[in-house]
């Protein structure tokens, strides 16, 4: 008979044996990258079912094993993405996928379910909250740091987009000279202040108008994972 699964399997071998999808993230998948960029990896882990029958549940996210990666258990990564959590949905709509198994390719065919008009109140509330720091940077030295100002204007540029086409494009394209001048800091801080606020003026007058629906698909999700989840179940039955 085959005995159960721990109660405490280590963090790291869920990740290596149970991720369902896992992509690169960061400025390699933003088209910003240059010879010093990470290597950033994130991912998708179901943990099996019966690991939830115990009083010690798994981990929503694990940091690693390698350097530069992050995973995300799979029903916090839905939660996350119904929420409209902008590095979640980005990650999904990565251009650089690495692994992908039949529930990852499902995972990856539900994109549109996670996306509504939800996107503008949180990529905008995140970009304000990093401007915030961005603001406190320019006070104290003069300047922003000019990473943190291109990243913002790639966030906002991107809301904007999803909001008026329905489509979340996570490479910039060819705007890539563009944003790499701000990182350079070839742009006036004045100048940047001002797309800033354009494009949330922007993104404010084209949520009523958007292909977006109001509210996610939270129902197909919550199938999904039900039936993923019964999946495992039924996997460790007839492994006994």
């Amino acid at each position: 008979m085959t005995a159960p699964p721990p109660a405490s399997t280590p963090d790291h071998a869920l990740v290596r044996d149970h991720t369902i999808y896992s992509c690169v993230m960061g400025s390699r998948a933003f088209g910003l990258a240059t010879k010093d960029s990470d290597t950033d990896v994130r991912g998708v882990f179901l943990a099996p079912t019966p690991l939830f029958w115990h009083f010690t549940k798994p981990p929503t996210h694990v940091d690693g094993p390698a350097e530069e990666q992050f995973s995300w258990e799979l029903e916090r990564f839905c939660d996350l993405a119904l929420r409209a959590n902008p590095n979640i949905l980005e990650c999904l709509h990565s251009p650089l996928p690495l692994h992908t198994d039949a529930r990852g390719e499902e995972l990856l065919s539900l994109r549109g379910s996670f996306l509504s008009r939800q996107v503008h109140q949180t990529f905008v509330g995140y970009a304000q909250s990093q401007r915030r720091k961005v603001d406190a940077d320019v006070r104290q030295y003069g300047a922003p740091r000019w990473k943190h100002a291109m990243h913002l204007l790639r966030l906002l540029t991107s809301c904007l987009d999803l909001l008026r086409t329905g489509e979340l494009v996570v490479d910039v394209g060819d705007a890539r000279e563009s944003y790499l001048a701000v990182k350079r800091g070839e742009v006036p801080w004045p100048t940047i202040e001002k797309r800033l606020a354009d494009l949330v003026e922007q993104s404010s007058a084209a949520l009523s108008t958007s292909p977006l629906p109001p509210l996610p698909d939270h129902a197909r999700v919550e199938d999904f994972l039900i039936r993923t989840r019964r999946e495992s179940a039924l996997a460790y039955e007839e492994s006994r």
